[in-house]
C-alpha cells in the first residue's frame, strides 16, 4: 500500500533538496510545501501545521500517513519507514 508522504521544505535548504532527491531516486510519491514560498495567512497556517508535527519547526519536516515525523534528512529512516523504498 503506497504511503502518503508530505514534505515540509525550505526551496534554498540543501537537506531539505537531498531529502526529495531521496525519495525520487526511491520512487516515492509525495507532496512538496516550500514553506518560504508561502505568504501572509497561508505561511503562517503552514508553520503551525509544521509545529504541529515538530515544534521546532525545522525543515525538512516529512510526515508520513499523517502520523509518522522525520525531521532532517535521515535516509535509512525514511527506508526504513517506507518499506525499503
Amino acid at each position: 500500500m503506497p504511503h502518503h508522504v508530505k514534505v515540509f521544505a525550505l526551496s534554498t535548504c540543501i537537506h531539505c533538496r537531498n531529502t526529495k532527491e531521496f525519495l525520487d531516486q526511491c520512487g516515492v510519491s509525495y507532496d512538496c510545501v516550500h514553506v518560504d514560498e508561502l505568504t501572509g495567512d497561508e505561511r503562517k497556517a503552514c508553520i503551525e501545521e509544521v509545529r504541529r508535527y515538530n515544534p521546532a519547526v525545522s525543515f525538512p519536516t516529512v510526515v508520513i500517513d499523517g502520523d509518522t515525523v522525520v525531521v532532517g534528512f535521515r535516509k535509512d529512516r525514511l527506508r526504513e519507514l517506507l518499506g525499503g523504498a
